[in-house]
């Protein structure tokens, strides 16, 4: 009952219209990764997908903000579904994303933000690695770039609530592999194809 009233609540306040170009909302194991903006970014998406989908998708959530008190905690890893990370665990190399390959291995999916932080800008900037080597590890994921219209004007940085700015998730074409693709150009293929989704970049 709780994730139904928060996803009426974020569709009622901001909209959350989900718009899928190119691919279609199908039982399928994938990552949606996108541009990450505001703390509202995971739920549009979450509430964008149909209710089947999201049984089986896990946001990838900041611990030292959906970890922080037993309410948030409680919304992020019982009601979205959503897997708790430390932003920084030390370690060996890669070994923040053993939570992500944990759920990969399980046949679910997961919705991924990239960029590690939140950005200021419309377009998404630079890519961290963790979408690469997910990708390389498991081939047969589908990988869906997704586009978040207006997130940080509806819940601006500091703000306690959202204000009534209509938001939209785009979901684009699955990004296609390249067999021998260097890291650097993957990642920054996968970027172009999360701006590409942009509406001014529509045509």
């Amino acid at each position: 009952m709780i994730d139904l009233a928060l996803i009426g609540l974020t569709r009622f306040i901001v909209g959350g219209q989900a718009r899928w170009t190119g691919s279609l909302p199908e039982m399928r194991q994938r990552i949606y990764f996108a541009n990450h903006s505001s703390h509202l970014d995971t739920l549009l998406i979450w509430s964008a997908l149909p209710r089947g989908l999201r049984a089986s998708t896990h946001p990838i959530a900041a611990a030292d903000y959906w970890g922080k008190g037993i309410v948030r905690r409680h919304i992020g890893v019982k009601v979205l579904n959503g897997v708790l990370i430390e932003r920084s665990t030390q370690g060996p190399p890669g070994a923040a994303l053993a939570p992500l390959r944990n759920v990969l291995s399980e046949g679910e999916s997961l919705i991924l933000f990239p960029e590690g932080s939140r950005g200021s800008e419309r377009l998404p900037g630079p890519f961290k690695s963790g979408l690469y080597w997910l990708s390389q590890e498991f081939p047969d994921v589908q990988l869906v770039p997704t586009y978040l219209d207006n997130p940080s004007r509806a819940f601006p940085k500091g703000t306690f609530l959202p204000v009534p700015i209509s938001c939209t998730v785009r979901f684009g074409p699955p990004l296609v592999r390249h067999a021998g693709e260097e890291k650097d150009a993957f990642l920054e293929r996968a970027r172009a194809a999360v701006s590409a989704l942009a509406p001014d970049s529509l045509g």
